[in-house]
């Protein structure tokens, strides 16, 4: 699958490409590290993280996403996308392409599709459905908005879901809702390309996956404090 998405993604920017060669629709390219964050909860510290990176032109991009965790000196928690966007009507995107949850293994590919965008009253969206093997699926939906407290001090509440269409044990992952996280992030812009911030972050889980995680010991619900970095260039 890995390969197939490859294919899809090179062959429909080449298209867009064809369409957009203009002189004043340059290619671009952006970087954005969302969260770079130390979580800190019963005597543990994880790292965590969220990026974005993009290039591509006013209609046609390449966005690669990954987020993930590291705790205890291993990684937990790895998860890859590679998308082709287009634009689809003012501030929103098409997403198509590749994902691939990388840890916890075993690893499980999927074909990812979605949209994401800002929506009325300016609040930040990414939603998307997956389609893996052996008729796996799943979707996820994210949103986060912006309070400007004063042109430095910002706070962020944001949430995030999993569904999941049938039962993985070998991943720890149930059908229905598996999880539900939900932030806030107060941060201070030095620089708007460079903000550090505190926070509370809250997961809590939901169904089998609940049961999973309790049958190895871990935490069904965990309540974090959070410092750490958001930049983009």
């Amino acid at each position: 699958m890995k390969r197939h998405a490859l294919v899809l993604l090179i062959t429909l920017l080449a298209a867009g490409n064809a369409h957009g060669g203009m002189i004043d629709d340059p290619l671009l390219t952006k970087v954005m590290l969302n969260q770079l964050e130390l979580r800190t909860t019963n005597g543990d510290t994880p790292l965590a993280w969220d990026a974005e990176a993009w290039i591509g032109k006013d209609l046609n991009k390449l966005w690669l996403k990954t987020d993930g965790e590291y705790v205890d000196d291993q990684t937990e928690d790895i998860e890859l996308q590679a998308l082709y966007s287009r634009a689809i009507a003012t501030y929103w995107d098409l997403q198509v392409g590749w994902r691939g949850d990388l840890q916890p293994t075993p690893e499980r590919n999927w074909l990812a599709f979605g949209v994401k965008g800002l929506a009325p009253y300016f609040f930040e969206i990414d939603a998307a459905a997956f389609i893996g093997e052996s008729g796996r699926t799943a979707a996820r939906f994210s949103a986060d908005y912006e309070f400007l407290i004063t042109q430095r001090w910002i706070l962020m509440p944001e949430i995030k879901l999993n569904l999941y269409g049938k039962d993985d044990p070998d991943t720890g992952i149930g059908s229905g809702l598996s999880d539900i996280e939900m932030g806030l992030r107060l941060r201070f812009e030095i620089r708007r390309e460079f903000a550090p911030y505190a926070g509370i972050n809250w997961i809590h889980l939901y169904g089998d996956t609940a049961d999973y995680a309790r049958e190895e010991g871990g935490d069904t619900d965990q309540f974090k404090f959070i410092f750490g970095i958001r930049s983009w260039f």
